[in-house]
């Protein structure tokens, strides 16, 4: 993958996750009236969460095109955050909308105890509706979710998981939909039960993004993997002896790191100085850690 400046990261993932709020909106607006033709609550539950993978995918979309700024004065480290904040309002909202679908799929569930002969089977139409959803939802999960990763995008990825989740509730959609078309009256509530097992991954995965998100929030370390790149980057610098420490955090699109390397002691300031430039530079070059901003600390070799 050849070297790709910030803005032009940033302009990468802002294209494609319009392509999935523009293929959601088809589907939503297919799956939530097949829903009320063919008599599917599944259904239109699937629609629901595809209508807010819409919102979602716009907030990622603004957070991207936000997060690209350059830093400013008020901003030294960059605007980057804006990408975890997006996420976890979108996780949030993904974890009400689970909880509301489900205590509808459980009113009906009563109902339908309570009045067994009254409920109506889902039109087997609906399962086409379905099929097709789940197709183009794993593909729009792989593409968003390879290409975060590529990319170093928290909102991308966060999109690439409502593509999955959404791919997942269909398939639970599909099975209570095809257990009430065969069982027939006796067992249309399936399709309810399915609806309210939507739920439950759509809250888990909910939950799963919130997380992620407010690691980020937090400062969370980054991973093993990249700290010990940037320790054997900073140690193949002349005059670096050793590593005292290494803090690694996300911000956005880019990473900001924290190391303190040791060197002589009997070394004059200006020479620690002239080391501390080196290692800086050194993991900037390194295009593949997204390093924005390194600050290098001294410290002498007990």
């Amino acid at each position: 993958m050849p070297i790709l400046s910030l803005q032009e990261r940033a302009q990468r993932g802002r294209r494609l996750i319009l392509l999935g709020a523009l293929i959601n909106t088809i589907l939503a607006l297919v799956k939530i009236a097949g829903g009320i033709l063919g008599r599917s609550h599944a259904l239109i539950a699937d629609g629901i969460e595809s209508a807010l993978d819409v919102f979602s995918s716009s907030l990622m979309w603004g957070a991207i095109k936000y997060a690209e700024r350059p830093p400013d004065e008020d901003h030294p480290y960059g605007h980057g955050r804006m990408e975890s904040m997006a996420a976890a309002v979108g996780a949030l909202f993904l974890i009400c909308a689970g909880f509301a679908v489900a205590w509808n799929s459980v009113r009906e569930i009563m109902a339908f105890h309570s009045v067994p002969n009254a409920a109506h089977v889902p039109s087997p139409l609906t399962l086409g509706v379905l099929i097709l959803t789940i197709v183009l939802k794993e593909f729009l999960f792989r593409v968003l979710h390879t290409q975060g990763k590529k990319l170093g995008s928290k909102a991308m990825e966060t999109d690439a998981l409502h593509h999955r989740s959404d791919a997942m509730t269909s398939i639970a959609a599909g099975i209570g939909i095809t257990i009430a078309v065969v069982g027939g009256p006796a067992w249309a509530s399936a399709d309810d039960w399915a609806a309210l097992f939507s739920c439950v991954l759509i809250v888990f995965n909910g939950v799963k993004m919130l997380k992620s998100s407010a690691g980020d929030m937090l400062d969370e370390q980054a991973d093993p993997e990249t700290r010990d790149a940037i320790r054997g980057i900073a140690m193949s610098v002349p005059g670096v002896t050793s590593i005292e420490k290494c803090r690694v955090r996300r911000s956005g699109l880019v990473r900001i790191a924290d190391i303190h390397v040791r060197v002589d002691g009997d070394r004059t300031v200006r020479e620690g100085h002239e080391i501390a430039h080196l290692v800086a530079d050194a993991l900037k070059d390194a295009h593949d850690l997204r390093l924005s901003d390194v600050t290098v600390h001294i410290e002498p070799e007990a």
